[in-house]
């Protein structure tokens, strides 16, 4: 168990985490239990919100066969539709992390991960035992090569879908909504290898960072009963 701080969500309120490790022997299997179970990873850790008195994170998926995007949502799409898409093996480079900084500094001054060094990117991207990549998105190629580095997304290969681990993307160019896209894509490849689930993480009403989880229905909260779906 983590101790006490304060809460990066809803204000006043405080925090507690409780972790479990990931063993390198069987990591994928025991990763896709944790997250079945409403655990989140980060490197070989699986944590979840163990808070006394607040129950405000929720765990959320997407069933993409009942997934229908909306009208803005395909206007995201069209908007993005002259991005390239690259999925590479989960290895940091400094590409990556010149865009994550700039992403952290404009969406997220002062925020925990504010202060990250070159090391704690390698640690976050490559530090792992479970089935994971990166999907790079860039601008179109020119004749001078490849178009620019516009969002990345880590995201681990479960069982049954696939878990959106984290993503960042270029703050400069809010116009596309990359965060939303990146979802739409996702769902996209996991209907192409017929994955039932796109893992969104944690869900916390009332809290503006978390508001575009809200966007995508039908979404399936984790209940003490198991997976509901949501109205």
């Amino acid at each position: 168990m983590t101790a006490v701080a304060p809460c990066p969500y809803l204000p006043g309120m405080t925090e507690r985490k409780v972790f479990a490790n990931l063993p390198f022997s069987d990591g994928a299997h025991v990763n896709d239990e944790l997250t079945h179970a409403g655990f989140r990873r980060s490197q070989n850790i699986a944590y979840r919100p163990a808070c006394e008195g607040c129950d405000a994170c929720v765990s959320v998926r997407l069933p993409v066969a009942a997934f229908t995007p909306s009208r803005g949502q395909r206007k995201v799409l069209a908007r993005n539709a002259d991005l390239s898409r690259d999925l590479v093996e989960a290895e940091a480079t400094q590409e990556q992390f010149a865009l994550l900084k700039r992403y952290l500094s404009t969406r997220h001054p002062g925020g925990g991960m504010t202060d990250m060094i070159w090391q704690d990117y390698i640690a976050m991207v490559e530090d792992t035992a479970v089935r994971t990549h990166l999907i790079e998105y860039r601008l179109p190629s020119t004749d001078e090569g490849p178009g620019d580095l516009v969002a990345v997304t880590l995201a681990d290969l479960l069982s049954d879908g696939l878990s959106m681990v984290y993503s960042f993307f270029d703050p400069a160019l809010e116009k596309r909504s990359l965060g939303v896209f990146a979802i739409l894509d996702h769902v996209r490849q996991a209907q192409t290898v017929r994955l039932p689930y796109v893992y969104l993480g944690y869900w916390v009403q009332g809290s503006p960072k978390m508001d575009y989880k809200a966007q995508f229905r039908p979404l399936e909260v984790l209940q003490p009963l198991g997976w509901t779906r949501f109205d």
